[in-house]
């Protein structure tokens, strides 16, 4: 998943840029509230970490910006803390909000809770090669065929489309699928994995479900049907 962190902090930005890489995510960085928005328009994230003490400008005019164009789960991260600074962020459209300093630990899964959360994306269809899923509806098609699925097949392919040729990571799918409270294993996501690469190609999709050995899965478009 693609995200971007606007922070002023370089040593700080190495961290998490460092920490989040090595658990799949690719990371856009950049210092100011100018460069963020530059960035926003011009590229797709999937989520966004915003510090509010930014150099320019502050960072709620970045967020009031984004949220006047379209919905980007957004985490707060600030050493503001009083209620006041924490319920005008989450006003102004925060998905959530963690103070500075932080454990790495908990600010990946506040990330991961939030980029699973349902609603904060558009409903407009997605697109990958010949491969096209439908929000509203979780259906899947390649070119006129549908392909049927199940609800967790459904939302494997969802997650996989938004991203294109960007990796999943494991840990984000185990989280996507599992029902809360049960025990989901890595056998149980492969099954899933193996499925739905299954009915893809019984579709005649020309779109292929590659694993990346020990991180996660994403799609590859190829010439041919696998």
């Amino acid at each position: 998943m693609k995200l971007l962190v606007v922070e002023d902090n370089r040593d700080l930005i190495d961290m998490i840029a460092t920490h989040l890489g090595a658990h799949g995510f690719s990371v856009d960085a950049v210092r100011t509230g100018a460069e963020a928005l530059a960035h926003l328009s011009a590229t797709a994230y999937d989520a966004m970490v915003l510090d509010l003490g930014l150099p320019d400008m502050d960072g709620m005019e970045v967020l009031r910006g984004l949220r006047a164009h379209a919905m980007l789960p957004t985490l707060i991260l600030t050493a503001r803390d009083s209620i006041a600074h924490r319920i005008a962020g989450l006003d102004a459209g925060a998905d959530d909000y963690i103070l500075k300093p932080f454990d790495l630990a908990e600010f990946e899964a506040r990330l991961r809770a939030v980029l699973r959360r349902p609603g904060l994306r558009g409903t407009s269809p997605l697109n990958f090669g010949d491969l096209s899923f439908e929000p509203s509806t979780h259906s899947a098609r390649v070119g006129a065929n549908a392909i049927d699925l199940t609800r967790q097949e459904a939302t494997l392919c969802e997650a996989l489309v938004r991203n294109g040729d960007r990796i999943v990571v494991r840990d984000v799918l185990t989280e996507l699928l599992a029902a809360p409270g049960e025990e989901f294993s890595a056998n149980a996501l492969e099954a899933i994995v193996s499925r739905l690469r299954r009915k893809l190609a019984a579709g005649g999709a020309a779109v292929r479900i590659e694993t990346v050995r020990g991180i996660g899965y994403r799609l590859r478009a190829a010439a041919t049907p696998p």
